[in-house]
């Protein structure tokens, strides 16, 4: 059995993906499984890991805008400006793919998901390996996306030689992606980045996708824990309906008189959903290792990083 260790050593985790293994690496978003992405028998060992279907595309990760320009090609104008105005940082690019990107990462699509990741660690990491990185979340496939070092260790405990301590995630979810089918900036995946702020940066409303497109985070389950989740705009309503559970509340801005407070947690107290996106995994970790018999969430405002907390809890939902 191989013995997974935590630490901070950022040379011998180069050392190890350099050598072809998976290394669990920090980011500002959520901790990913990462390997060399030009290796498609390392890829294919993030695959086994996360039992991850094979039609499910992958992120690169790359340390800067000219990395972008190697792995890619035509990048339309509007991707530049949105490389330039949040990168490094939780932003996801679909790009054409130059050959060098083995379809094994793309699930043989024609466009590759590229991002710069902002965590310190990984942009050491990415210069000392000189790789492009393939790192989706660091969980079995549908499951919550880990935040902690030892949210990856419970997971992967005897099934990777190392996890890169990075400390919690700062954004707590995913990064936004975003694509360009015939120049057209088209939404993806909501993510740590203000939908807003995208269409400000670009000048222009962002297209929804006319048809269903293979890009990584899509799938319908997903981020979902193993304790049943409701997504829903009434708590108290849904504990009535379901007394006799042992329930566990996930809320904003005011608790329930309905549960005691031992079996609540408030994402934020405030508007600003900064906070809530933050604690939304963490949270529901804590949640899902308590054994309640279901999971309440309350629904977010859909607007501003509201649309991708709501994203992540109506797919853990999911049944």
């Amino acid at each position: 059995m191989i013995k997974t260790v935590i630490g901070t050593d950022i040379d011998y985790a180069a050392e190890l993906l350099c050598n072809g293994e998976v290394v669990a690496i920090p980011t500002e978003t959520v901790y990913g499984l990462a390997a060399n992405a030009l290796n498609p028998d390392s890829v294919q060992k993030i695959y086994n890991l996360k039992n991850r279907p094979a039609d499910n595309p992958l992120i690169v990760h790359v340390a800067d805008i000219e990395q972008v320009y190697k792995y890619t090609y035509d990048i339309p104008e509007q991707a530049l400006k949105l490389l330039e105005k949040f990168s490094p940082g939780p932003l996801t690019v679909l790009l054409n793919k130059k050959d060098i990107i083995p379809g094994t990462v793309t699930a043989w699509q024609d466009t590759v998901a590229i991002r710069i990741p902002k965590h310190t660690l990984t942009q050491v990491l990415l210069d000392i390996t000189g790789l492009p990185l393939a790192a989706p979340s660091a969980n079995p496939f549908t499951y919550i996306s880990p935040t902690t070092s030892m949210h990856v260790f419970k997971m992967f405990d005897g099934k990777i030689r190392y996890i890169l301590e990075g400390g919690a995630c700062d954004a707590g979810i995913e990064s936004t992606i975003i694509g360009f089918p015939n120049n057209n900036p088209t939404l993806y995946r909501a993510g740590a980045i203000d939908i807003a702020d995208i269409e400000k940066t670009i000048g222009v409303k962002l297209n929804m996708p006319d048809k269903v497109t293979r890009t990584p985070g899509m799938h319908k389950k997903h981020y979902s824990p193993f304790t049943p989740v409701l997504t829903v705009d009434d708590i108290d309503f849904e504990i009535k309906r379901n007394s006799g559970l042992n329930i566990g509340v996930v809320t904003y801005n005011a608790y329930t008189d309905e549960l005691p407070i031992d079996n609540q947690v408030m994402l934020g107290t405030t508007d600003d959903m900064t906070v809530a996106m933050n604690k939304l995994y963490a949270t529901l970790h804590d949640m899902d290792s308590k054994r309640y018999d279901l999971i309440i969430a309350k629904r977010f405002p859909a607007n501003g990083l509201g649309v991708a907390i709501n994203d992540r809890l109506d797919r853990a939902s999911k049944q």
